[in-house]
C-alpha cells in the first residue's frame, strides 16, 4: 500500500554541476524537494520505486543500483539509483531517473531499498493507473518519489514558446497534487499535456493509481516556472 509520496521536477539543471554558474537559481527548488523527500523517510516505507518520463511507448524497470550520467548535459558526473548493488554499472538510466538519483544520494536516501519505472510519455492513463496499482501492491508499505516537470510553454522563452493553455494546466496540476486529488490528476488531458510539453502527465496518473485507497494528504511545497517550465514539488502522507 502507498503510505507516502514526493513528487519533484526532473530538469537535469537541479544538478548543479550542470547548471554551473545559474545553480543558484533553482536553490528554493531543490530546497522543497529536499522537504518532500523528508516526509518520505518520515513515513518508513518498506520500499521506494521512483517512476519518471522516458522514450519509448511503454514502461521499463530499474534495479537498484542502476547507473545514469550527466556527461550527455556537460557535466562530469555519473549516479547510482539507492545502493551500488549489483547492477549493471553502465549508465542507462532516464535522464530524470538520474535526477532522481542525485536527490536521493544528496539527502542521504538509506530508508529502504530503491528501484525505479521509467513511463512512456504516451502511456494511456488507464495503463499508467494500472502500474501504479501494481506498484502500491509490492509492499506493505510503498513509498514513491515521481518525477516530471509541468508545461514548457509559460513565456516567450520556454522550449515550447509561449502557450496561453500552459498556465491554467499548471495552476490544475499544482492544485491537485497539493490536494492529492487522484482523480483530478486521472482526468488530465494526454493530448493538452502532450502539447504543452508536460513530461509528468503519465508518472502523475501512475502515482494516482497507486493512491487508490490510500486516503493520503496533499501538500503543495513549491510551484513556479523558471525558463518558462513549469515546476512543481509536492508531498502526499
Amino acid at each position: 500500500m502507498l503510505v507516502a509520496a514526493a513528487v519533484c521536477p526532473c530538469p537535469p539543471l537541479l544538478v548543479p554541476e550542470v547548471a554551473a554558474g545559474a545553480a543558484p537559481e533553482l536553490d528554493a527548488t531543490r530546497a522543497a524537494c529536499t522537504d518532500a523527500l523528508g516526509v518520505l523517510a518520515a513515513a518508513r516505507p518498506g520500499r521506494l520505486v521512483v517512476v519518471g518520463p522516458a522514450d519509448g511507448a511503454g514502461t521499463e524497470t530499474y534495479p537498484e543500483g542502476a547507473a545514469g550520467s550527466f556527461r550527455g548535459f556537460g557535466a562530469d558526473l555519473d549516479v547510482r539509483l539507492g545502493a551500488a548493488g549489483d547492477a549493471d554499472p553502465r549508465p542507462r538510466l532516464p535522464y530524470a531517473l538520474a535526477v532522481a538519483a542525485w536527490l536521493l544520494d544528496r539527502t542521504g536516501w538509506s530508508d529502504a531499498p530503491v528501484e525505479g519505472v521509467g513511463v512512456g510519455e504516451s502511456y494511456p492513463p488507464e495503463l499508467c493507473a494500472r502500474t501504479g496499482r501494481d506498484i502500491a501492491a509490492l509492499d506493505e508499505r510503498v513509498a514513491l518519489l515521481v518525477m516530471g516537470d509541468a508545461s514548457a510553454c509559460r513565456t516567450l522563452k520556454a522550449p515550447g514558446y509561449l502557450d496561453e493553455r500552459a498556465a491554467p494546466f499548471d495552476a490544475e496540476v499544482a492544485r491537485a497534487l497539493g490536494a492529492a486529488d487522484a482523480a483530478a490528476l486521472t482526468a488530465l488531458d494526454t493530448g493538452l499535456a502532450h502539447e504543452l510539453k508536460a513530461s509528468g502527465r503519465a508518472p502523475w496518473q501512475v502515482l494516482a493509481g497507486a493512491a487508490e485507497g490510500a486516503d493520503l494528504g496533499g501538500s503543495l511545497l513549491y510551484e513556479d516556472a523558471p525558463y518558462g517550465v513549469g515546476y512543481i514539488v509536492a508531498s502526499w502522507s
